[in-house]
């Protein structure tokens, strides 16, 4: 559960995809900003819609789950709170048990996200 209250159950399966999604632009080091978003959304997804889009980042934003930051003057960055990186954990926690797999931290405490090669 998020700060705020939030749990996994309360977001939309659209929103979860875009926490997902921004995670995952996240790992590599991108920024995520609508389109780049929206391209990511649209390999798992028909269209989405740019009202679609933005209405559910406002939420997410509102849920104290993104922190909307400004790339230029006309393009908004999006980053994960920590809330949202707890839900996404726990998400990834659940999935493993219901399959049977065991997870581990892929980073060990690491937060720099080097691993050793």
């Amino acid at each position: 559960m998020a700060d705020g209250g939030t749990v996994w159950g309360d977001l939309s399966g659209f929103q979860r995809d875009i926490l997902e999604v921004i995670a995952a632009i996240e790992s590599t080091g991108e920024e995520s900003y609508g389109l780049a978003i929206k391209e990511r959304l649209e390999q798992h997804h028909d269209e989405v819609l740019h009202g679609r889009l933005y209405q559910n980042l406002d939420r997410l934003v509102d849920d104290d789950l993104l922190e909307r930051g400004e790339l230029d003057g006309r393009t908004n960055s999006y980053t994960l709170l920590p809330e949202a990186e707890a839900l996404l954990e726990e998400s990834v926690r659940r999935r493993a048990d219901a399959c049977g797999l065991d997870v581990s931290d892929a980073d060990d405490g690491d937060e720099s996200g080097d691993q050793d090669e």
